[in-house]
């Protein structure tokens, strides 16, 4: 069964580095159907998006619409409730019975895991891809807590790929700050930002 791999965030903006990490996950699996970019709702949080749900769709849109394999959802963006995790999972399977759904997500949150909503279900009815960040260590992670160790069999690592310190608060820092933020962002979505006067 070919593998769908979910990548969730606020992509506020989106920037090299996340696209990176689609290629890689792209060129790490045969079995892999497709990589959907599922932007949260902006009342996911609030106080941490200075811009609205189209702003971020089209910044996604315009890099992805060309790449294969490459996909962006609408479905949380367009719900008409911030959908949880494990109910965005749910969904998507129900759209693509035939695809294993695989739910990508870092290191930093791997630590955190066990306190999501409904992290058991998450695991139990799905497979979650962790790509490492900065210097965090996967296997002392997954050791140091009995709940990953119990649940290690649904937990796949992104080999041989590590996320940067780039983030997206770096880019809005950049751009607050009157700094460049080539190479950071594809050029399309620097383009985008500056055309938009987004982060002001």
């Amino acid at each position: 069964m070919k593998k769908i791999v979910v990548l969730g965030g606020a992509f506020n903006p989106p920037t090299i580095a996340h696209f990176s990490l689609a290629v890689q996950i792209i060129n790490n699996f045969e079995d892999l159907d497709k990589v959907i970019f599922m932007p949260v709702n902006v009342n996911y949080k609030k106080d941490e998006m200075p811009i609205s749900n189209e702003h971020r769709f089209n910044m996604l849109q315009m890099v992805c619409k060309d790449l294969e394999k490459i996909e962006v959802s609408r479905l949380e963006l367009d719900f008409n409730r911030v959908l949880t995790t494990i109910e965005t999972l749910r969904i998507l399977k129900k759209s693509y019975p035939d695809r294993d759904i695989v739910f990508a997500t870092g290191t930093d949150n791997l630590k955190e895991f066990e306190l999501w909503n409904n992290c058991q279900d998450i695991l139990d009815e799905f497979k979650i891809l962790v790509f490492v960040r900065g210097f965090d260590n996967f296997e002392n992670i997954i050791n140091s807590s009995e709940f990953l160790r119990k649940n290690k069999s649904s937990i796949i690592k992104l080999e041989n790929f590590n996320i940067t310190t780039l983030s997206s608060t770096f880019v809005r820092e950049n751009v607050r700050n009157g700094k460049s933020i080539k190479f950071l962002v594809p050029d399309c979505v620097m383009d985008y930002i500056i055309k938009n006067n987004l982060y002001q």
